[in-house]
Protein backbone atom coordinates (compact mmCIF):
# COMPACT_ATOMS: atom_id res chain seq x y z
CA UNK A 1 0.00 0.00 0.00
CA UNK A 2 1.29 3.49 -0.90
CA UNK A 3 2.66 5.33 2.14
CA UNK A 4 1.86 9.04 1.96
CA UNK A 5 4.93 11.19 2.77
CA UNK A 6 4.31 13.48 5.73
CA UNK A 7 5.09 16.62 3.74
CA UNK A 8 2.48 15.66 1.13
CA UNK A 9 -0.25 15.58 3.79
CA UNK A 10 0.15 19.36 4.15
CA UNK A 11 -1.23 19.90 0.65
CA UNK A 12 -4.72 18.70 1.60
CA UNK A 13 -4.94 21.47 4.18
CA UNK A 14 -4.82 24.19 1.50
CA UNK A 15 -8.60 23.91 0.84
CA UNK A 16 -9.15 23.66 4.62
CA UNK A 17 -7.31 26.97 5.07
CA UNK A 18 -9.56 28.60 2.45
CA UNK A 19 -12.66 27.29 4.26
CA UNK A 20 -11.27 28.49 7.60
CA UNK A 21 -10.67 31.99 6.21
CA UNK A 22 -14.19 32.31 4.76
CA UNK A 23 -15.64 30.80 7.95
CA UNK A 24 -13.87 33.54 9.89
CA UNK A 25 -15.03 36.31 7.52
CA UNK A 26 -18.65 35.18 7.56
CA UNK A 27 -19.03 34.02 11.17
CA UNK A 28 -16.34 36.00 12.93
CA UNK A 29 -14.89 32.91 14.62
CA UNK A 30 -11.14 33.04 14.15
CA UNK A 31 -9.98 29.77 15.58
CA UNK A 32 -12.71 27.07 15.48
CA UNK A 33 -11.62 25.27 12.30
CA UNK A 34 -7.91 25.73 13.07
CA UNK A 35 -8.33 24.34 16.59
CA UNK A 36 -10.53 21.48 15.34
CA UNK A 37 -7.98 20.57 12.64
CA UNK A 38 -5.11 20.67 15.12
CA UNK A 39 -7.05 18.51 17.57
CA UNK A 40 -7.83 16.06 14.77
CA UNK A 41 -4.14 15.64 13.92
CA UNK A 42 -3.05 15.24 17.54
CA UNK A 43 -5.89 12.88 18.40
CA UNK A 44 -5.26 10.65 15.38
CA UNK A 45 -1.53 10.46 16.11
CA UNK A 46 -2.25 9.57 19.73
CA UNK A 47 -4.89 6.99 18.84
CA UNK A 48 -2.42 5.37 16.45
CA UNK A 49 -0.10 4.62 19.36
CA UNK A 50 -3.02 3.69 21.62
CA UNK A 51 -4.32 1.18 19.06
CA UNK A 52 -0.91 -0.47 18.82
CA UNK A 53 -0.95 -0.86 22.61
CA UNK A 54 -4.55 -2.15 22.65
CA UNK A 55 -3.87 -4.69 19.90
CA UNK A 56 -0.84 -6.00 21.77
CA UNK A 57 -2.52 -6.21 25.20
CA UNK A 58 -5.83 -7.74 23.99
CA UNK A 59 -7.51 -6.91 27.33
CA UNK A 60 -11.33 -7.07 27.46
CA UNK A 61 -11.45 -4.71 30.45
CA UNK A 62 -9.23 -2.21 28.69
CA UNK A 63 -11.33 -2.47 25.52
CA UNK A 64 -14.54 -1.85 27.44
CA UNK A 65 -12.94 1.17 29.08
CA UNK A 66 -12.07 2.60 25.66
CA UNK A 67 -15.64 2.06 24.44
CA UNK A 68 -16.99 3.76 27.57
CA UNK A 69 -14.71 6.74 26.93
CA UNK A 70 -15.96 6.89 23.31
CA UNK A 71 -19.57 7.05 24.49
CA UNK A 72 -18.81 9.61 27.22
CA UNK A 73 -16.86 11.94 24.93
CA UNK A 74 -19.32 11.67 22.03
CA UNK A 75 -22.15 12.50 24.47
CA UNK A 76 -20.23 15.51 25.74
CA UNK A 77 -19.64 16.75 22.19
CA UNK A 78 -23.34 16.30 21.41
CA UNK A 79 -24.30 18.29 24.51
CA UNK A 80 -22.80 21.44 22.99
CA UNK A 81 -25.69 21.50 20.51
CA UNK A 82 -28.30 21.58 23.28
CA UNK A 83 -29.75 24.94 24.26
CA UNK A 84 -30.26 24.06 27.93
CA UNK A 85 -27.21 22.10 29.05
CA UNK A 86 -27.49 20.02 32.20
CA UNK A 87 -26.42 16.71 33.69
CA UNK A 88 -29.92 15.41 32.96
CA UNK A 89 -29.58 16.33 29.26
CA UNK A 90 -26.14 14.69 29.20
CA UNK A 91 -27.60 11.53 30.72
CA UNK A 92 -30.29 11.30 28.04
CA UNK A 93 -27.71 11.71 25.28
CA UNK A 94 -25.39 9.17 26.91
CA UNK A 95 -28.15 6.56 27.18
CA UNK A 96 -29.29 7.15 23.60
CA UNK A 97 -25.82 6.80 22.06
CA UNK A 98 -24.85 3.90 24.31
CA UNK A 99 -28.04 1.94 23.65
CA UNK A 100 -28.39 2.57 19.91
CA UNK A 101 -24.68 2.10 19.25
CA UNK A 102 -24.04 -0.92 21.46
CA UNK A 103 -26.94 -2.94 20.02
CA UNK A 104 -25.45 -2.55 16.54
CA UNK A 105 -21.92 -3.22 17.75
CA UNK A 106 -23.00 -6.51 19.32
CA UNK A 107 -24.91 -7.60 16.19
CA UNK A 108 -21.95 -6.86 13.92
CA UNK A 109 -19.35 -8.48 16.17
CA UNK A 110 -21.34 -11.57 17.15
CA UNK A 111 -23.89 -12.24 14.40
CA UNK A 112 -22.25 -10.77 11.28
CA UNK A 113 -18.53 -11.34 11.85
CA UNK A 114 -19.00 -14.25 14.27
CA UNK A 115 -15.94 -13.35 16.34
CA UNK A 116 -14.87 -15.93 18.92
CA UNK A 117 -13.81 -14.76 21.41
CA UNK A 118 -16.26 -11.89 21.14
CA UNK A 119 -13.65 -9.23 21.87
CA UNK A 120 -10.94 -8.89 19.25
CA UNK A 121 -9.53 -5.34 19.51
CA UNK A 122 -8.50 -4.94 15.86
CA UNK A 123 -12.16 -5.41 14.88
CA UNK A 124 -14.13 -4.13 17.87
CA UNK A 125 -12.35 -0.82 18.50
CA UNK A 126 -12.48 0.54 14.91
CA UNK A 127 -16.11 -0.62 14.51
CA UNK A 128 -17.05 0.99 17.83
CA UNK A 129 -15.43 4.22 16.69
CA UNK A 130 -17.50 4.31 13.50
CA UNK A 131 -20.70 3.40 15.29
CA UNK A 132 -20.52 5.88 18.16
CA UNK A 133 -19.20 8.72 16.01
CA UNK A 134 -22.08 8.42 13.57
CA UNK A 135 -24.59 8.04 16.39
CA UNK A 136 -23.13 11.21 17.90
CA UNK A 137 -23.53 13.16 14.66
CA UNK A 138 -27.13 12.04 14.18
CA UNK A 139 -28.16 12.71 17.77
CA UNK A 140 -26.51 16.14 17.51
CA UNK A 141 -28.64 16.98 14.47
CA UNK A 142 -31.76 15.64 16.13
CA UNK A 143 -31.11 17.50 19.39
CA UNK A 144 -30.48 20.82 17.67
CA UNK A 145 -33.55 20.53 15.46
CA UNK A 146 -35.79 19.23 18.26
CA UNK A 147 -34.83 22.06 20.62
CA UNK A 148 -35.91 24.57 17.97
CA UNK A 149 -39.09 22.83 16.86
CA UNK A 150 -40.49 22.03 20.31
CA UNK A 151 -41.11 25.75 20.92
CA UNK A 152 -43.49 26.04 17.96
CA UNK A 153 -44.82 22.49 17.45
CA UNK A 154 -46.30 19.63 19.44
CA UNK A 155 -43.96 16.94 20.71
CA UNK A 156 -45.08 14.52 17.98
CA UNK A 157 -44.47 17.05 15.20
CA UNK A 158 -41.13 18.19 16.61
CA UNK A 159 -40.08 14.56 17.00
CA UNK A 160 -40.91 13.75 13.38
CA UNK A 161 -39.07 16.80 12.03
CA UNK A 162 -36.01 16.08 14.17
CA UNK A 163 -35.87 12.41 13.15
CA UNK A 164 -36.08 13.28 9.46
CA UNK A 165 -33.41 15.98 9.74
CA UNK A 166 -31.05 13.69 11.64
CA UNK A 167 -31.31 10.87 9.10
CA UNK A 168 -31.04 12.96 5.91
CA UNK A 169 -27.21 12.49 5.72
CA UNK A 170 -27.53 8.76 6.40
CA UNK A 171 -30.28 8.24 3.78
CA UNK A 172 -28.40 10.37 1.25
CA UNK A 173 -25.33 8.19 1.81
CA UNK A 174 -27.37 5.03 1.12
CA UNK A 175 -28.74 6.49 -2.10
CA UNK A 176 -25.38 7.81 -3.33
CA UNK A 177 -23.03 4.95 -2.48
CA UNK A 178 -21.68 3.23 -5.57
CA UNK A 179 -23.10 5.90 -7.88
CA UNK A 180 -21.79 9.17 -6.47
CA UNK A 181 -19.43 8.09 -3.71
CA UNK A 182 -17.05 5.30 -2.82
CA UNK A 183 -16.90 5.25 1.00
CA UNK A 184 -13.61 5.54 2.82
CA UNK A 185 -13.51 2.01 4.15
CA UNK A 186 -14.20 0.46 0.76
CA UNK A 187 -11.69 2.75 -0.94
CA UNK A 188 -9.04 1.95 1.66
CA UNK A 189 -9.54 -1.79 1.25
CA UNK A 190 -9.35 -1.60 -2.55
CA UNK A 191 -6.20 0.54 -2.37
CA UNK A 192 -4.66 -2.04 -0.03
CA UNK A 193 -5.29 -4.80 -2.59
CA UNK A 194 -8.52 -6.39 -1.32
CA UNK A 195 -10.84 -7.86 -3.96
CA UNK A 196 -13.52 -5.23 -4.74
CA UNK A 197 -16.34 -7.74 -4.19
CA UNK A 198 -14.96 -8.56 -0.73
CA UNK A 199 -14.69 -4.83 0.02
CA UNK A 200 -18.31 -4.40 -1.11
CA UNK A 201 -19.53 -6.95 1.45
CA UNK A 202 -17.80 -5.14 4.28
CA UNK A 203 -19.10 -1.79 3.05
CA UNK A 204 -22.68 -3.05 2.98
CA UNK A 205 -22.29 -4.12 6.61
CA UNK A 206 -20.78 -0.75 7.54
CA UNK A 207 -23.48 1.28 5.79
CA UNK A 208 -26.30 -0.70 7.41
CA UNK A 209 -24.52 -0.56 10.76
CA UNK A 210 -24.24 3.23 10.59
CA UNK A 211 -27.88 3.73 9.63
CA UNK A 212 -29.03 1.32 12.34
CA UNK A 213 -26.92 2.83 15.12
CA UNK A 214 -27.72 6.40 14.09
CA UNK A 215 -31.44 5.74 13.76
CA UNK A 216 -31.80 3.80 17.01
CA UNK A 217 -29.80 6.39 18.95
CA UNK A 218 -31.94 9.25 17.59
CA UNK A 219 -35.18 7.37 18.28
CA UNK A 220 -34.05 6.62 21.82
CA UNK A 221 -33.06 10.25 22.38
CA UNK A 222 -36.35 11.63 21.07
CA UNK A 223 -38.33 9.12 23.12
CA UNK A 224 -36.48 10.04 26.31
CA UNK A 225 -36.97 13.74 25.58
CA UNK A 226 -40.72 13.31 25.94
CA UNK A 227 -40.46 12.54 29.64
CA UNK A 228 -39.48 16.06 30.85
CA UNK A 229 -42.24 17.51 28.66
CA UNK A 230 -45.06 15.64 30.36
CA UNK A 231 -47.28 17.89 32.55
Amino acid sequence: MYLIPLEHIAYIFIPVAVVAYIYFKWLGNKYEIAVASFRMIVQLLLIGYVLIYLFEKDSVLLGLSVILVMIAVSSLITLRNIEHKSFHAYGIIFIAIALGGSINLFIVVDWVLGLHPLYEPKYVIPLAGMIYANAMNSVSLAAERFSNEIHVNSYERARAIALKAALIPRINALLAVGLVSFPGMMTGQILSGVDPLVAVRYQIVVMAMIVGSSGLSVICYLYLMRQPLKP
